[in-house]
Formats: structure tokens, C-alpha cells, sequence
């Protein structure tokens, strides 16, 4: 997959990653990520355009996100190539990164979590709350681990005093 370049019809919507993405989390959780009903629509366009926030991060020593469908670009205020250069531990404020950490280590560990709930700030500094999230480790069909992924649907704003 070529990061750098957004998910759009030229490239399929990035579909062999998304069939990354759906294929791992229905291995690790028993559920479908998409309804699979959808006629004449590849899983690639249906992932980037869920209602609900689907992102990933790659395996390197401080990863980085390596997806992000269009639920969640509007959420955190960013374009693609912004978010794809963003080290994942920096969509959630600093006071909050320790709480972070235990949650990777615990998907680490346990291939998938989901009962998440945590607060993450957009790229304007507004802060959200997710709950209910599910994230799981991404791993492909041979077995090899590539990265980690993340999925939401219940997200408030929060205000500022």
C-alpha cells in the first residue's frame, strides 16, 4: 500500500489493506467489521466510507498510522497526508498517553480489546471521548503481526471550561 496517496477509485481504496483490517478482526473477535451486503461496492470503499471511525498504525519502534477511513479524518480534522505521518500515541493528549500505553500492551497480549473508552484530541485541540471501542492486533493470514487497528462508533465532544 502506498500511504502517501489517499484512498480513491484509482487505487481501490487501498482494498488489500482493508481486506487486511476486516479479514484479522473477524478472526480475532467472530464478527464481521462490514455488513457484506453491499452490491457492486469493494470492501476497500465501504471501509473508508463506514460511518464508523476504523484506523491502523504499522509495527515501527513508535508506530505510526498507516490508515484512517473518512469518519475518522473528519473526527481528528486531518487530511490523509497528515494523519498517515502522525505517530499514533499523539491522538491522545499527553496526560492520557500512560492509560494508552496499558491498552497497547494489553491488545498485545490478548489479540484484541473491546470495551475501550479513552479520550483523544483532534488536530483544532478539541477533545472527544470514545467508548465501546474494539481494537485488535492486525495480523495477516501467515500469521505475522502488522500493526494494530482500531474501531468506533460512539464518540461525544467534550467541552472546554
Amino acid at each position: 500500500m502506498n500511504k502517501s496517496i489517499a484512498p480513491n477509485d484509482h487505487n481501490h481504496f487501498h482494498e488489500k489493506h482493508a481486506c487486511l483490517l476486516c479479514e484479522s478482526f473477524e478472526r480475532l473477535t467472530g464478527k464481521s467489521l462490514l455488513a457484506q451486503d453491499a452490491e457492486n461496492v469493494s470492501l476497500g470503499k465501504q471501509l473508508f466510507e463506514a460511518e464508523f471511525v476504523v484506523v491502523s498504525h504499522g509495527t515501527e519502534a513508535d508506530p505510526v498510522f498507516n490508515y484512517a477511513n473518512q469518519q475518522a479524518l473528519r473526527l481528528f480534522e486531518m487530511h490523509w497526508s497528515e494523519f498517515v505521518t502522525l505517530p499514533s500515541r499523539l491522538s491522545a493528549e499527553p496526560v492520557h498517553q500512560d492509560e494508552r500505553a496499558r491498552l497497547m500492551a494489553a491488545v498485545t497480549s490478548q489479540g484484541y480489546i473491546d470495551d475501550y473508552a479513552g479520550i483523544r484530541i483532534a488536530k483544532s485541540g478539541k477533545r472527544f471521548r470514545i467508548t465501546s471501542a474494539t481494537v485488535w492486533n492486525v495480523i495477516d493470514a501467515d500469521g505475522a503481526y502488522r500493526g494494530q487497528a482500531a474501531t468506533f462508533s460512539n464518540w461525544a465532544c467534550l467541552n472546554e471550561s
